[in-house]
C-alpha cells in the first residue's frame, strides 16, 4: 500500500488534515517577521575610546594598540578592524557565527581591563563596549528642526524626550542621534593676551577646573538634626566663566574675559545634520533581530503624535525616511508574482489536459503545498522577504 493509497481510501481524514495544514499555515503567515532580507545576527562588538586632544596617530599607538594585544587572544575572533581619528578609536571585532554574544562581551570587558594600565592616564572615561550587527541598518529617520529655537534646544528634546520614549517602544534595539548639538560654553584663549601677561594653559585649565566645580562640602551635626551642606558652583551658562579669577598681576585680578572669548556653544562644532535644507537632528531607529519591520514602524508611528503635542510652538518633527515603504513595495510586488505564476501553472495544466475535474486537483495542491510551508517556515525562525517568498 503506498502513501497516497491511504489518503485517496480515507478522504475524511485527507480533507482534515488539509484543512489542519490551511489553518496552520495562515496563522503562521501572518506570525512570520516581515522584512526585506533575511535576518543574521552576526556576533560582533564594537569598542570606542575617547582621548581629548589626541592626534590620529597618538589614538592608533597609544590606544588602539594596546587594546587589540589583548582582544586579538579573545578565542573564535574571525576578525578585527579599527579606526582611529582625532581624539577617538573605534575598534569593531566579529566572532564566528557559533559564539556567543554574550559569552564574547564578558572577554571583551576582561580584556578591556586587563589594558587599562597600558592605556594613557589622561583618558576621561575607559573604553566601552556595545552589541552590533552589521546587518542592522536603520529603518526609520526622523528629524527635527526649528526656525526660532536654538539648535541645542532641539538637540535637547529629540534626545531627552523622543530618543527615550522610542527606546521604550516594543521591537525597538537602538536609536542613533546624529549632529547631535549638546550645549557647551566654550572659551577660545587669546595667544596674545596670554603671553602679555605671561600665562599658561595649563594656568587657564586649572582655574576653570577650580571655580567650576559641584563636590559635597561636609556636614553638620546638631543636637535633634544633621544637615548636609552642598554649594553648587557649576555655571551653567557663559557670563559667570567671564569672572573667573585665574590669576593676580600687581594687585589686579586677571579675567577669563581679559585673556579670551567665552560663548555659549555646542559641545562638538565639527558635526551637523540638515534636515530639508535646514540644520536640525536626525534620529535613526534600529529594530531588534527577528521581529517585524513594519509592525516596529507601525508602533513608531503611534507615538509621533504625542510627542509632537508636547512641542514648543516653532519645532518641526517629521519622517525623513521610512523603510517599510519599499520593504511593503518589494514584498508585495514578490507575492502578485507568486499569485501570477500559480494561475498560469493553472492554466498551463487545464490547457494540456482540457478536464475540469483532472485540473481541480493541482489547483488545490498547489495553493496548499505554498500555505503549508508557511506553517514549517514559523518554528524554524524564517521571515517573509525577498529570498524566502521567491523561494
Amino acid at each position: 500500500m503506498s502513501v497516497s493509497e491511504i489518503f485517496v481510501r480515507r478522504p475524511v481524514m485527507t480533507t482534515l488534515i488539509m484543512i489542519g495544514i490551511l489553518v496552520f499555515g495562515i496563522a503562521a503567515y501572518r506570525l512570520l517577521p516581515v522584512s526585506d532580507l533575511p535576518n543574521v545576527d552576526f556576533p560582533t562588538i564594537q569598542v570606542s575610546a575617547y582621548l581629548p586632544g589626541g592626534s590620529p596617530e597618538t589614538m592608533a599607538s597609544a590606544v588602539a594598540t594596546p587594546l587589540e594585544k589583548q582582544f586579538s587572544s579573545i578565542p573564535a575572533l574571525d576578525s578585527m578592524t579599527s579606526v582611529s581619528g582625532i581624539g577617538q578609536t573605534q575598534i569593531t571585532m566579529q566572532f564566528s557565527l557559533e559564539r556567543n554574544i554574550d559569552a564574547a562581551a564578558l572577554d571583551v570587558q576582561s580584556a578591556i581591563s586587563a589594558a587599562l594600565k597600558q592605556l594613557p592616564t589622561t583618558m576621561s572615561v575607559p573604553p566601552t563596549f556595545r552589541k552590533v550587527n552589521p546587518a542592522d541598518a536603520p529603518v526609520f529617520f526622523i528629524g527635527m528642526s526649528s526656525n526660532t529655537m536654538p539648535l541645542a534646544k532641539v538637540d535637547e528634546y529629540a534626545e531627552t524626550l523622543l530618543a527615550q520614549r522610542l527606546s521604550m517602544v516594543d521591537g525597538v534595539a537602538l536609536v542613533n542621534v546624529y549632529g547631535s548639538q549638546k550645549h557647551a560654553v566654550r572659551i577660545d584663549l587669546d595667544p596674545g593676551a596670554m603671553a602679555a601677561r605671561g600665562l599658561g594653559i595649563d594656568q587657564v585649565a586649572a582655574a576653570v577646573g577650580s571655580g567650576n566645580v559641584d563636590l559635597p562640602t561636609g556636614t553638620l551635626y546638631g543636637s535633634d538634626r544633621t544637615y548636609s551642606v552642598m554649594v553648587n558652583g557649576q555655571f551653567e551658562a557663559a557670563a559667570p566663566f567671564s569672572t573667573l579669577v585665574v590669576s593676580y598681576q600687581n594687585g589686579a585680578p586677571v579675567r577669563l574675559g581679559d585673556i579670551a572669548h567665552v560663548y555659549d556653544g555646542v559641545q562638538n562644532d565639527k558635526l551637523a545634520a540638515w534636515v530639508n535644507g535646514r540644520r536640525g537632528v536626525l534620529l535613526a531607529v534600529q529594530k531588534q533581530p527577528g521581529v517585524n519591520t513594519i509592525a516596529v514602524v507601525k508602533r513608531i508611528r503611534e507615538v509621533l503624535p504625542g510627542f509632537r503635542s508636547q512641542l514648543p510652538a516653532g519645532a518641526e518633527l517629521r519622517v525623513f525616511y521610512d523603510r517599510t515603504e519599499s520593504i511593503r513595495a518589494s514584498v508585495d510586488d514578490v507575492q502578485f508574482s507568486l499569485i501570477l505564476a500559480l494561475g498560469l501553472v493553472v492554466l498551463v495544466i487545464f490547457i494540456f489536459l482540457r478536464n475540469v475535474s483532472a485540473t481541480i486537483i493541482p489547483s488545490l495542491a498547489l495553493p496548499m503545498s505554498i500555505v503549508g510551508t508557511f506553517a514549517i517556515m514559523y518554528p524554524f525562525g524564517y521571515s517573509l522577504d525577498n529570498l524566502s517568498l521567491m523561494a
